[in-house]
């Protein structure tokens, strides 16, 4: 992929600079777009060289690029080459890189882009994803010890909940009762003594404590799959932290038996992760009364986990208040000998401000999903090119995805922002809606004309700047996915698929099918077939589910 041009490339690279091609592929990029003038399609900076060539002279960097130039050929794959700012620049031939880009875009299907020499040294492996790790109750936080929450539903049920209202409505009927005994709590200091002995009752196997807390957490995961599947996601196993009960005592006396627990002189247990007892450094496994901890059952949770998949890499995606919890966790693996805690690796992500339901402040996840679906209905029924659909609900909520996910995956995951109803639904600009609207629309195209265009077409009849500037995109495609394969930020697909339907928009606009020459019209419905196909791709690999019709 990009087509097997950088292999080209690299080839008569190799040849001049006497290293292997291998080593050059990934230091050729494929050139942005750019609106004010057409430029070369692949780059290579003479920077990145130069700790791999044996010449290590302290010439002008730009004179380097210049000679390098000058011992360069073009050939039938580069029909141009030139030189930037400390950069050697190379043009495909056109009528190529037409032909080449569309074939493999409809040859490949989904897996464009990643057929690429840019993944082909990259081994298979296998990773275990951590995520999503739903809350029951809305108020708790990194701040609040698990257990204090297990311990306040248990006995809050006890005292204010309602079986039928538990299984009619468990996830609802729960935060109900969380609020109350919460509430109750704040006042009456019994309670939180009793909350906190429900949850070592758990700790020490008490059946009934046990089966209440797994009848919650039984009926939470049913509410939980019927809610992720409105999402499209689908999860391999539901075990959250509280599940490792058992392990967590286990590793509590190996950290014993090894001379890492140390007491304080609250009673709680700890692992000095300094060496030196610095307190910031300190890892609290234990509490006063011999429960386990947060840390704890994640320590548990990790060593299960690499007994039972034997994974090449861990990720927990959680938010970024519990970067140093993680930090914790992984270096306590390594004092304990797991060397594989350098393949365990936290993926924070920041906070959305702002985010209201017309219910109020958002409770829970379902809200948001009945809210964006309520709010893309009405946005629809409001716009005269609304197309008649056979399920409008079904394709208000995957629009309304969109918007929602494109607005979280822009920027950094890491990044804060303040969430705002009126600008994730706008239908220009660099929203979800727009990347749905574009493909529809482009999908109405296929529809409307057939396919009787798409046996085979003229590579001449796309040399036009609006369709070399989407062909040029469309080659860049595999290096985005590469870097968000290797940054997993998702916002280098976010950027890529918005820049591509902005292209494509315009393209619309003035290179047009109906009227055309057959010749013409041909050439250009296969342009548009393959933005809709790479553009599908990217909204999938981003868990949005593209429509046909809006």
């Amino acid at each position: 992929m990009a087509c097997g041009f950088r292999r080209s490339i690299a080839s008569q690279l190799s040849r001049v600079l006497d290293l292997p091609p291998e080593n050059l592929i990934k230091s050729i990029s494929a050139v942005p777009i750019s609106k004010k003038e057409e430029k070369a399609d692949f780059r290579i900076s003479v920077d990145s060289l130069l700790e791999n060539s044996s010449d290590h002279s302290r010439l002008n960097i730009q004179d380097k690029a210049v000679r390098l130039a000058e011992k360069l050929k073009c050939d039938t794959v580069v029909s141009e080459i030139s030189t930037g700012q400390g950069t050697v620049n190379f043009k495909i031939n056109r009528e190529l890189l037409t032909k080449t880009v569309l074939q493999q875009v409809i040859q490949d299907g989904s897996s464009y882009g990643l057929e690429s020499e840019l993944f082909s040294d990259l081994p298979q492996k296998k990773v275990v994803v951590e995520f999503s790790s739903p809350n029951i109750a809305k108020k708790f936080h990194v701040g609040h010890l698990r257990s204090t929450i297990i311990g306040l539903l248990g006995t809050g049920f006890q005292l204010f909940g309602y079986e039928e209202k538990l299984q009619s409505n468990p996830l609802q009927h729960l935060f109900e009762v969380y609020v109350q005994v919460n509430k109750e709590a704040a006042e009456d200091k019994s309670i939180a003594k009793s909350a906190h002995e429900f949850f070592q009752r758990m700790e020490l196997g008490d059946m009934q404590a046990l089966a209440l807390w797994q009848k919650f957490r039984d009926l939470s995961i049913e509410e939980y799959v019927r809610i992720y599947k409105r999402l499209g996601i689908h999860f391999d196993e539901y075990s959250g932290e509280s599940f490792y009960r058992e392990k967590s005592q286990e590793v509590l006396k190996w950290l014993d038996n090894k001379g890492l627990l140390q007491k304080t002189i609250k009673g709680t247990s700890i692992v000095d992760l300094s060496g030196n007892g610095d307190p910031s450094s300190f890892c609290t496994v234990m509490r006063s009364d011999g429960t386990s901890l947060y840390a704890t059952r994640d320590l548990a949770a990790a060593i299960d986990r690499m007994d039972k998949y034997n994974f090449d890499t861990m990720i927990y995606v959680t938010d970024k208040a519990q970067k140093k919890h993680f930090q914790q966790v992984f270096q306590t693996l390594k004092i304990m000998g797991y060397y594989w805690a350098e393949r365990c690796q936290h993926v924070p992500f920041g906070v959305v401000q702002g985010m209201k339901t017309r219910r109020g402040d958002v409770t829970f996840l379902e809200d948001v999903l009945n809210e964006i679906r309520l709010r893309m209905l009405q946005n629809m029924a409001s716009v005269k090119t609304t197309k008649e659909l056979e399920n409008p609900q079904e394709t208000a909520e995957k629009v309304g995805l969109a918007a929602l996910i494109i607005q979280d995956f822009k920027g950094l995951l890491l990044s804060d922002y303040q969430f705002s109803w009126d600008r994730v639904f706008q239908s220009r600009g660099d929203t979800g809606v727009f990347l749905q609207y574009t493909h529809a629309r482009l999908h109405s195209l296929e529809e409307t004309f057939g396919c009787g265009y798409l046996n085979d077409f003229n590579t001449a009849c796309l040399q036009e700047p609006q369709s070399v500037s989407i062909l040029q995109h469309l080659l860049r495609f595999d290096e985005v996915l590469y870097r968000s394969s290797q940054d997993l930020q998702p916002k280098h697909i976010v950027s890529y698929l918005l820049t591509l339907s902005h292209l494509a928009a315009v393209a619309h606009k003035t290179l047009h099918i109906k009227n055309s020459p057959p010749e013409v019209a041909g050439a250009r419905l296969h342009l548009f077939r393959a933005v809709r196909s790479v553009l599908a791709n990217g909204m999938k690999l981003l868990g949005i589910t593209p429509v046909c019709r809006m």
